[in-house]
């Protein structure tokens, strides 16, 4: 029974954590640093649905813009010991359509994008508590924590993989690296889980940008938290809140005073079907706090293998 305990409740966390909305310039993403056995593969699937209304630049001569994005996303998590610490490699990789429509210059357009959107790995590895552990010693191990605390850091990068045209200025890949250090904490009591997470996303330069220009974007800083409360394993619902600051661009050397402040929110239901299958359902909101920006409206729908 312990052991049928421990696959819904990895199974939970990869849920939770195994599909972020890479589609969006912010993610929320909750119980990244939870405790996981080394030695385990996790393999998840799902689709997004997300709408949005974007503020442009004024000298962009674009109004009433909005656009509707479909997104089939797909991400592999490895759990190992390093430097005798648990630690896990991820891979996701997602593929999206959508369509981009507003007035311009006072005349209806639209434009259609798809095609695979940037590759996307992570590496992290738990600093304090979480001690790397497999099979019925992790069962052991979980079965008599009540209370604990886990710091955890890692790194993200976003690869130029992605569609991508320099003759266009709607695109689905970025055509530049972007790094993400993440410092996060996660204290368990019982059944309630906290986390708060803050993270840098520093952008290489993009030298082709449109119509050949380059463009360079200041660091993004985010801070998130999210309440995660456990009903019985693998039953579970989160609520998740963040803000995000940051990232003016600079457009052949000319600064566009674009700089970005977001608030979003987030909620999410995981039921498993099966200790090794489950599902997860997630409404995520992202609001601009300045007159350009995008606010948008996402559903997600994830499966989970674990074995």
């Amino acid at each position: 029974m312990i052991l049928k305990n421990l696959c819904v409740c990895c199974l939970l966390v990869f849920l939770i954590v195994g599909l972020p909305f890479v589609c969006l310039a912010q993610e929320l993403e909750p119980r990244r640093w939870s405790h996981l056995p080394t030695g385990a593969n996790f393999l998840g699937a799902g689709y997004a649905y997300t709408e949005a209304d974007i503020s442009f630049d004024p000298i962009l001569r674009i109004e009433d813009g909005k656009v509707e994005l479909h997104t089939w996303a797909a991400k592999y998590i490895r759990t190992f010991e390093l430097f005798n610490k648990s630690a896990r490699i991820g891979l996701a990789q997602a593929y999206q359509r959508g369509r981009w429509h507003g007035k311009v210059d006072g005349v209806p357009k639209s434009v259609r994008r798809g095609g695979l959107s940037d590759s996307v790995m992570r590496f992290a590895i738990n600093l304090y508590g979480a001690p790397p552990l497999k099979g019925e010693e992790f069962a052991a191990y979980r079965a008599k924590v009540h209370d604990e605390t886990i710091i955890g850091t890692a790194l993200v990068v976003q690869f130029p993989t992605g569609e991508y045209k320099d003759g266009k200025l709607i695109n689905l890949g970025t055509n530049r690296f972007t790094f993400r250090p993440q410092l996060g904490v996660v204290h368990n009591r019982g059944k309630w889980s906290v986390e708060l997470t803050g993270s840098v996303y520093l952008y290489t330069d993009n030298k082709d940008f449109f119509d050949g220009s380059k463009l360079e974007t200041d660091p993004f800083y985010t801070l998130q938290t999210h309440l995660v409360y456990t009903f019985r394993p693998g039953l579970w619902a989160s609520a998740g809140a963040g803000y995000g600051y940051g990232g003016e661009n600079t457009v052949n050397g000319e600064n566009k005073g674009d700089t970005k402040e977001n608030l979003g929110w987030l909620f999410s239901f995981g039921y498993p079907f099966t200790p090794y299958f489950g599902v997860k359902v997630s409404y995520l909101g992202i609001r601009s706090q300045k007159s350009i920006g995008q606010d948008s409206d996402s559903i997600l729908v994830a499966f989970a293998a674990f074995w």
